[in-house]
């Protein structure tokens, strides 16, 4: 009966998503549909608390500022300053600078913990750069939406903080083992650009002149304003100064100084980038209340639990157990946010996780991969959304361009299986 409902309300999300209609309002029906359907309680009053409770957090305040921040560097030539100064770094690496998207977001995720705010900020600076060079499209947005998903493992991570308290785990601990992991799957996706870059070699454009180690040293300095942004950021953080929404708000006036200092500053500019901004954010706003309240719906139908008791009573090997949950939580992915997915299934999983004798930090770590993996699996990868906002291309063509980094997650699920002292080494040695 589950697998029905399951397979049913996939395709009412599918036909919805297929006939043009926004992407919010699509979770919203689909959600509507299932709890009037295969529930009781009436959807209107549940509709109302659960989208003013979703798009009214305080913590959510720190995604369009972080969002603003990425419109003003774009906006100014800071932006192209990056680029200018990891350029010669990067020239004789197969790939060039698409590994900027994979750098960016390996560098921005430990200042947001949030995967849309990670590919949105990165994504609004770099997807314009790497189009003006010549970069083909598909690559740049492919590497974007995986690379952005480094967002949820790289800590902090509410995702991990979440899991910690429901399997009364270390969340320290947790933070601490998603470090490794989150570089490993960066290294990956870097490799797969080199991989990919050998198959293409006339996609990607001629590398400019060869410099020397004093030229790179050189050419670094336009790197300056950015990074000391980027770490004076992550600094009021780390050191307890500031939280992430204070740090957030620090990151914009900062790259309002730096815009203002190297001239590109207008009045002009800052309303456009504070449109820009809003646009964005209002997008991405309205497909959380979409999420929040379809997480709602499929909470009464009981979907996710009904699914991860039926996983608990199949007695599988541990290796089977963990493909089988891969699945089950790409799944879930479809109609759950990450955080929804963790609660409404943790506790009847963590008894069979157990008598399977898997380590509880590493299951941790192996939940957060495979809800990255659901942020950019259709129909609602949240990080395909927010690349649709941001290009305007279809979702079914961005979900192609998406698809090999989601085998290299595949792959890093298997290498952390086979080898788990990735994940639980350092916890242990800390």
């Amino acid at each position: 009966m589950e697998i029905f409902i399951a397979v049913l309300l996939i395709g009412v999300m599918l036909a919805v998503l297929g006939s043009g209609l926004w992407i919010g309002l699509s979770l919203l029906g689909v959600a509507v549909f299932g709890m009037e359907l295969l529930t009781s309680r009436p959807a209107g009053d549940s509709m109302a608390l659960t989208i003013w409770g979703s798009t009214s957090s305080w913590t959510l305040t720190a995604l369009p500022l972080f969002l603003w921040m990425g419109e003003i560097l774009f906006r100014s030539k800071l932006s192209e300053d990056m680029f200018k100064g990891l350029a010669p770094w990067l020239e004789r690496l197969p790939g060039r600078l698409l590994h900027v998207n994979i750098i960016g977001c390996t560098i921005f995720a430990a200042v947001s913990g949030s995967s849309a705010a990670t590919c949105a900020t990165i994504g609004k600076i770099a997807l314009p750069e790497l189009k003006k060079r010549g970069y083909p499209e598909d690559i740049t947005l492919g590497t974007l939406a995986g690379a952005g998903t480094l967002g949820l493992l790289i800590p902090p991570s509410i995702i991990m903080i979440v899991y910690g308290v429901a399997a009364n785990v270390s969340i320290a601990d947790l933070f601490i083992a998603g470090v490794l992991p989150g570089l490993l799957l960066a290294v990956l996706f870097m490799g797969y650009v080199m991989l990919w870059a050998l198959r293409h070699p006339d996609a990607i454009p001629a590398a400019g002149a060869s410099t020397s180690f004093a030229e790179k040293i050189y050419a670094s300095r336009h790197l300056i304003p950015v990074v000391t942004l980027i770490v004076a950021v992550l600094g009021s953080i780390y050191s307890g100064v500031a939280t992430a929404t204070e740090a957030a708000a620090f990151g914009v006036a900062g790259a309002l100084i730096l815009a203002r200092v190297e001239g590109s500053l207008t009045w002009a500019a800052f309303v456009d980038g504070l449109i820009g901004a809003t646009r964005v954010y209002c997008m991405i706003g309205l497909i959380l209340a979409g999420a929040a309240f379809l997480t709602l719906s499929m909470g009464f139908i009981g979907l996710p639990r009904h699914l991860a008791e039926f996983v608990g009573t199949l007695n599988l090997s541990p290796f089977m157990l963990i493909l089988v949950l891969m699945v089950l939580f790409v799944v879930l992915g479809c109609f759950l946010d990450g955080i929804s997915i963790v609660v409404l299934t943790i506790s009847v999983l963590l008894p069979t996780v157990q008598k399977a004798g898997i380590d509880l930090i590493w299951f941790g770590i192996f939940i957060v991969l495979v809800v990255e993996m659901a942020q950019i699996t259709p129909p609602v990868g949240f990080n395909l959304f927010v690349l649709q906002g941001l290009t305007k291309r279809d979702l079914t063509w961005i979900s192609r361009t998406a698809l090999p980094l989601f085998m290299v997650m595949v792959a890093a699920v298997m290498l952390v299986y086979f080898v788990p002292a990735l994940v639980v080494w350092l916890p242990s040695h800390m």
